[in-house]
Formats: structure tokens, sequence, C-alpha cells
């Protein structure tokens, strides 16, 4: 700081402020009427002191913004080690941009399904259980057998194994029609909002002959899948689909056949095959999700066929098949933890905290030292400028106004315009009086 610079007011506690300024037209520049009221007083100069200590300064309430983490460049001449600092923080900025551009792309990934394709065995297998003669309840004296349906993903990596039947929607086992009759050759499982997850199923029914059985699984697609109309699967290449991929493909077709319409863009000029399977030359392709409705149909189940043998010499008795399912990607989890984690946010805020109160710490060692450098090369002219700019912030402060330093010499008032001035003073004083005294003889004329 250069000798003579204005020092921020760091002074005592101040005399009371003046009353404001008056309506009367001032007798000179910066000097009103209410200046020479005899009431008012100057208040006490007062003594310069030190700038407050660091540890002492109050903590900034308000918010912290990035900028306040830089250094001044003042500083950094002062000390070129400060550059590793400045470094430092260019990488954390590109760094913070790089965290957030990727939190906002697994945001938007997570708004796509994100499956897995694995392999579901299933294990399908039977037990008989012979007559016995000497059973004394109906149940052993009758020959049965019991059906299993079981399964497991291969090679499943999860800590949580999921339930056999949390892959299914419905489960239907039909038996041999001739054997149990057409009101008992139909076992069916079908999920309700209430449904209780199990790892199997088991069908047990009296017999003691093979059973020809069909076994219908639907399986549970998150998001729902749809079978495409034979004439769309084979215009698209798509047997069974979502409904979001189904109406991709189709724009894919538009665009790839050029049949958005070149002057009306939202309508789309049917090809001979989309006349054919929309039953119109000319559509909107905001209509194609409703049109798709009659479309779209239920997929096929997955049909196994089985024999369940009561043969006590036949050892396979246990057949397995292997199904296609989809199931969440591992990841997907990890992405979720990743957006919802909130562990390292209260240190990142602690150190951040840290990093602007040192930062503020340094602006203002540095406004000292700019003091006592100022100081040690001109003592005297450093310290009159210093109190003639604390005397301008005090009169700024307090309200004072005029000039205290010529106001205090006999000269002063010698001035052409203290006549004036007078003139005023007592003008003003008598017009106070008679519109006293006229409200007294109004008052007491009434």
């Amino acid at each position: 700081m250069t000798s003579g610079a204005r020092m921020p007011h760091q002074g005592a506690p101040m005399g009371p402020p003046g009353p404001p300024y008056g309506g009367t037209p001032p007798i000179r520049p910066g000097m009103p009427t209410s200046a020479l009221d005899p009431n008012r007083k100057r208040p006490a100069p007062t003594q310069p002191v030190q700038p407050p200590p660091v540890q002492n300064r109050p903590r900034n309430a308000k918010r912290r913004k990035m900028a306040d983490k830089i250094l001044p460049q003042r500083i950094r001449e002062l000390v070129p080690e400060s550059q590793a600092y400045m470094d430092l923080l260019a990488f954390e900025r590109k760094l913070d941009q790089t965290i957030m551009r990727k939190r906002v792309d697994i945001q938007e990934a997570l708004k796509r399904p994100m499956k897995q394709k694995r392999k579901l065995r299933l294990y399908i297998s039977n037990t008989f259980n012979p007559a016995k003669p000497d059973a004394e309840d109906s149940e052993g004296s009758i020959a049965s057998w019991e059906l299993r349906v079981e399964g497991k993903l291969l090679d499943d990596p999860g800590k949580q194994k999921r339930k056999f039947s949390s892959f299914f929607k419905s489960l239907v086992i039909e038996l041999d029609k001739d054997l149990y009759g057409p009101d008992n050759h139909l076992v069916e499982w079908h999920r309700t909002p209430t449904t209780q997850e199990t790892d199997g199923f088991q069908v047990k029914r009296p017999g003691d002959v093979n059973v020809r059985c069909t076994l219908l699984l639907m399986l549970d697609y998150q998001p729902p899948q749809f079978k495409l109309d034979p004439r769309l699967a084979r215009l698209l290449g798509i047997h069974t689909q979502t409904r979001s991929c189904i109406i991709q493909a189709l724009w894919q077709y538009v665009k790839t056949n050029k049949l958005q319409d070149p002057h009306e863009k939202e309508y789309i000029n049917c090809d001979k095959y989309f006349q054919q399977i929309f039953d119109c030359p000319r559509l909107k392709f905001c209509e194609i999700p409703q049109r798709l409705t009659n479309l779209l149909l239920p997929p096929d189940p997955i049909v196994i066929n089985h024999v369940i043998s009561v043969d006590p010499n036949d050892q396979k008795k246990t057949a397995c098949y292997d199904i296609d399912v989809e199931v969440d990607d591992p990841l997907k989890s990890q992405m979720n933890g990743f957006l919802l984690s909130t562990a390292n946010q209260q240190e990142i805020a602690s150190l951040d905290n840290k990093i602007h109160e040192t930062i503020e710490s340094i602006n203002q060692l540095k406004i000292q030292r700019d003091f006592m450098l100022s100081f040690s090369r001109d003592p005297k002219g450093y310290i009159q400028d210093w109190i003639c700019s604390q005397n301008r912030d005090l009169k700024l402060m307090t309200d004072t106004v005029g000039n205290p330093e010529e106001e205090r010499r006999a000269a002063f008032y010698n001035q052409p315009w203290s006549q004036e001035a007078v003139s005023r003073y007592f003008y003003c004083k008598i017009q106070q009086r008679r519109q006293e005294l006229e409200q007294a003889l109004a008052m007491r004329n009434t």
C-alpha cells in the first residue's frame, strides 16, 4: 500500500451522530443551516488503532463462492510458491466439472432399462411313493407321485439370491386330461401384488402310471415386453421387445426409407408395407403409439413337455432346461449408490471452509503487511495521511459537516458569508417565534 492510501476505519466507539440535514438551503457548500445549531456537538476525535488480529475477525456468514478461493495477483507476486496452489485449484475445477458431467450421464443412463441376459437353469424332478398295504392312514395306502419345479441362476455373483418364482408372471402345469379329468388336470399359479416369492413349486397327485404333462411358463418382463404382429415383426425384424424399442425401430425404419413428409414434418407418408399394417396412406408419428395397441400381443410362454415317471428302475428322474432371462445389471445398484452417496460431502465442505478461511486470513495479513511496510518507509508522513483518511471516514460515519480544522480558528468566522449566516439564523428564529405566538393566540381565541 502506498503512502497516503486510505485504511478502513478501525477506531474505538464514537460519539452520537448529529441530527439529519435540514431543509434550509446551505449557507455554503457542504455546510447546511443545521450546522449552526448551538445544541449540536462535534463528536470527540478517536485515536488511531491497529487493525484487529486475524483470529478476532468475525466469520463471514454469506455463501462461499469459487472466486473466494482465488489468491489475488499481488499475493502471488509476493509468494511465487503460491502458483502450486493455483494449479491445484484449476485441477479441482476440472475434476468437479468431470464429476458433475458423469453424474448427469449416470442419471440419464438410469432412466433407461439396464439389463443383463443370464441363464436360468430349470430343474424338473419327480418322486414316486408306492402304495403300502399295511399303512394306517388313507394316504399311505394309495400310490402317489410328487412333481418339483425349481431353478437357479448360473454363475450368479450376487450375494442375495433371487427367488425362483420372481422370474415368472405365471406357471401352468397341464396334466393328462384322460387320467385326472377336465376339472383336476390344471395346476395354475399367477402372480398377484401380495404374492410371496418361493424357491420352487410342488404338485402331488395320486397315481401309479407315467403321466405326460406340459409346463407353460410366462416370464415376468420388466419393463413389459410384447409380441409383434407377424407383418410388423417381419418388417422390423423383431419378434418380442419393449414398447419403447419397437417405437424406436419404427422411427429408424421411417428415417432409413425417407418416409417423413418434407414439408409437414409431423406426418409420415406410408409405403406399401405401412399401408398394409396401419391401413392408411398417411399418419402422424404421434399416432403410432395408439395404433400399436392392436398390433402388440402378449409374449409367447415357454412350453416344456415332460413325462412323470413312476418306474422305480428309472434313475433319470430329473430334467434340466436353460432359459434366457433378463436381470438387473449389477452396475445399476453401484450407480445408484454413487448418486446417493453423501459420505464425503461433509468432509469436502469442511475442507472448503478451511480453504476460504485461510484465504481470508492471507488477505487480512496482506493488509497488515502493507500497513507496516508503509509505516516503516515514512512513519511521519504515513501517520499524517492515515489520520486524515480516518478523519474523513469518521465524518462520513458520524454525519459530521464542515471542516473542524478551519472552524477552530477565529479567522474562519470573519469571512463575508458569516454575516449572511447570522442574518439567516436570526430570521429563522424570529419566524419560529412568530409561529409559536400565532398558535398561542389562536388557542386563546377559541
